[in-house]
């Protein structure tokens, strides 16, 4: 524990001092529960769970609010994805869209009326403040909710024949001007100035072309992080005796022209299949896995800080951060804490200069 305390306290600066009767450096949450992703907003955490719905941490009151089956006030507890904006929450789950009023503090439910059984999979959602609307990834088609009208979009993204291509995974808003798009098989970039039908709005990008260095033979974005200048892309890793080269994982650094750097098992990083991203000041922060060839698991291997300028990478394990798992599925840095969700429980990690203190 106390090297975990003495990197962090080498990697990150602050401005503030914070004293020592302060809540603990590391504290766990939500026990046992299956951790999928976690969101949050004005100083509040929104986590979804897969088995346990959806929890809310209200950082003004300390408290939590569980959203399930069991609490009566929630139809599902079974969820892949969550975002947030001042008014409302949107959950994904295999039987569609969950939103939560927050003025009512009700739960609606939507189906999708494209795509039969498989497009109710919400995989993704992504909320864009500069147009108010909301990004939904399904397994079949892409859908646009323009909030404030309420109304809903559907997109078919399939490009070149390949159904896999229109399977939605990631989406992350770049800015005001750009969405990415992940798939099984690569990247739709799309650039808000068109209108997703008009053809100069989407870019589709795969391993050939020499982007990603022309590694592998395709490309599945688990995560991606942007920079002004520069975009991290955390791939998933699935290979095979048969396919030893289908996709090789690894966490790619693009500078938005030329440059593909890779980081991968071979150069530091524990493993080469990535569940997540996160940064903090210059660190990138990477989940990683190793896949299993033989049973097709994705065996947990903790996490990587990837130094955004000197690119040296340093690993942490579960016991510097004395976590239940290795597998780290999600994580959300809310500007003063880390949150890491496992397959067993939530964890706080606070970034501040109490890791000065414990260095004494």
């Amino acid at each position: 524990m106390r090297k975990l305390f003495y990197i962090l306290f080498l990697f990150f600066s602050f401005s503030t001092f914070m004293h020592a009767e302060t809540a603990p450096l590391i504290e766990s949450f939500l026990d046992g529960a299956i951790i999928s992703q976690i969101s949050g907003d004005a100083g509040d955490i929104w986590v979804a769970t897969y088995g346990k719905g959806i929890y809310h941490y209200s950082a003004k009151d300390n408290s939590w609010t569980n959203y399930s089956t069991a609490k009566g006030n929630l139809q599902q507890d079974f969820f892949y994805c969550i975002a947030v904006n001042q008014d409302y929450v949107w959950a994904g789950c295999s039987d569609g869209l969950f939103t939560l009023d927050k003025r009512t503090n009700t739960w609606m439910k939507r189906k999708f009326g494209k795509g039969a059984e498989l497009g109710q999979w919400v995989r993704a959602v992504a909320y864009d403040p500069s147009i108010n609307a909301l990004w939904i990834g399904r397994f079949k088609f892409l859908t646009k909710l323009e909030v404030a009208k309420q109304k809903y979009t559907d997109y078919d993204l399939t490009t070149n024949g390949d159904a896999k291509t229109n399977n939605i995974k990631t989406i992350k808003v770049d800015g005001d001007s750009l969405v990415w798009f992940g798939t099984e098989v690569g990247i739709h970039k799309y650039n808000k100035k068109f209108e997703i039908e008009d053809t100069r709005s989407l870019q589709f990008i795969t391993s050939r072309d020499n982007n990603f260095n022309g590694d592998g033979d395709a490309i599945s974005p688990a995560d991606i992080l942007f920079e002004t200048k520069n975009v991290w892309f955390g791939l998933d890793e699935f290979v095979t005796v048969q396919k030893p080269n289908f996709n090789i994982g690894g966490v790619y650094f693009y500078d938005r022209k030329l440059e593909w750097e890779r980081f991968g098992k071979s150069n530091g990083l524990p493993a080469n299949g990535i569940f997540c991203l996160a940064r903090t000041g210059n660190y990138i922060w990477a989940s990683v896995y190793e896949f299993n060839k033989s049973n097709k698991e994705q065996v947990g291997q903790g996490v990587a800080l990837i130094n955004r300028y000197t690119k040296k990478v340093t690993r942490i394990s579960k016991d510097e951060l004395n976590l239940r798992s290795d597998k780290i599925l999600s994580m959300f840095y809310d500007g003063n804490n880390m949150w890491l969700g496992t397959e067993a429980g939530l964890l706080r990690v606070k970034i501040t200069n109490d890791f000065a203190m414990l260095k004494k």
